[in-house]
């Protein structure tokens, strides 16, 4: 049987009369758009953060675009982020009008390189956009700085990191927002496409309610500044709000499956070729997915696919290389560490819903693949 980095049908069978529930209860609501649920789930989502506000929307691609249009990100404006991250994180700030700028990423852990950030600002500089990527934080102290010393906002893309903490703080609560993402995969995951915008301030909350709604207050047919529809479905978010009282458990779940990992291949990491997740100082990491990297790695992907085991890289290309920003000017090796990490990453399964067995086969069919390597160049 053919396994995947990720698959939700144990947890489907598993939540299946609480999900059914979810959809029966909005359509029996008479309310099928920014209903009950949505409202419910927006108070819900933000109390689990300890913040005033959350604005439910379609997709974290626009939660991110959103976010940065309501701190008032436009044309003509920069947003340094990174370029190893998913594409959308990207496409969403080129969405505002204002043009991206890239820092590299740490070695150690693949996060930002905030040492590099204050370099990178300049008079045209609006907003930092950290990227919690893989489920841990970057290091924000030295980013507020940076933030309060230039006027800057900062919008931190949650969309991995779901439930992380940094020294104690949920992630999502170190900026003016936070833009999440509950595709089907994530630590949160709706049935569907559905995001979130996290905020303590009113006026970028009350930004991002009309941002949602063409550009017009919800009750009445008259555009402050244009939009598009925007919103968070009625059922997704219902499902999101049965979803929620359990992510703790979820992240719980994820975290002793890293721990497995840790114990089946940490001798390989120890002796060398094999590198498995670090987590970063003060950071509680929930294991979106399961990165490690090693120098042969497409030859180790194709030797577990012949094993029926199909595993993801997350990201092959980084987004300066892509044909899509090459306006943007970055020639090759102007982020070295993030495109020599391209080269070598890869993703093993990881899910809540994971069975110890099934993570033993991908344990043992890795360790028996790098066997071969040492045997070989014997």
């Amino acid at each position: 049987m053919t396994m995947h980095v990720w698959d939700y049908l144990p947890e489907y069978e598993h939540e299946r009369k609480d999900i059914i529930d979810a959809v029966e209860t909005v359509f029996g609501s008479g309310r099928l758009v920014l209903g009950p649920s949505v409202q419910g789930f927006e108070a819900e989502f933000a109390a689990y953060h300890g913040l005033a506000h959350c604005v439910g929307v379609d997709n974290g691609t626009n939660a991110v675009k959103l976010a940065l249009q309501a701190a008032g990100v436009g044309p003509g404006d920069e947003v340094i982020t990174v370029s190893n991250t998913a594409a959308p994180t990207v496409v969403a700030i080129d969405g505002t009008g204002a043009t991206p700028v890239f820092v590299d990423v740490r070695e150690s852990d693949y996060l930002m390189d905030t040492a590099q950030v204050a370099a990178a600002v300049t008079p045209r500089t609006k907003a930092l956009l950290p990227v919690h990527l893989y489920g841990q934080c970057v290091d924000m102290a030295p980013l507020r700085e940076i933030a309060d010393a230039h006027g800057l906002v900062v919008v931190e893309d949650c969309a991995q990191a779901h439930g992380a903490r940094h020294h104690g703080q949920p992630a999502g609560t170190f900026g003016t927002a936070a833009a999440f993402s509950f595709y089907p995969t994530k630590v949160l995951g709706a049935y569907g496409d559905g995001g979130a915008v996290l905020t303590a301030d009113a006026a970028v909350d009350k930004a991002l309610r009309r941002l949602r709604y063409y550009g017009m207050e919800e009750t009445y047919y008259v555009v402050d500044r244009p939009a598009h529809n925007s919103r968070l479905d009625e059922v997704q978010a219902e499902i999101l709000r049965r979803k929620l009282r359990r992510l703790d458990d979820y992240v719980d779940r994820r975290r002793a499956v890293a721990a497995r990992y840790a114990r089946g291949l940490g001798d390989l990491a120890r002796e060398g070729g094999l590198v498995l997740p670090a987590t970063a100082p003060g950071n509680e990491h929930v294991h979106y997915v399961y990165v490690v990297r090693h120098p042969r790695r497409d030859e180790i992907i194709a030797a577990l696919k012949e094993r029926q085991i199909v595993l993801n890289i997350s990201y092959p290309w980084p987004v300066h290389t892509m044909s899509g920003f090459r306006h943007l000017g970055y020639a090759p090796g102007s982020l070295p560490v993030t495109e020599r990490l391209a080269t070598q990453i890869f993703s093993l399964p990881m899910y809540p819903s994971l069975a110890p067995e099934a993570q033993d086969r991908v344990i043992g069919a890795l360790r028996e693949v790098l066997a071969g390597f040492e045997e070989g160049s014997r």
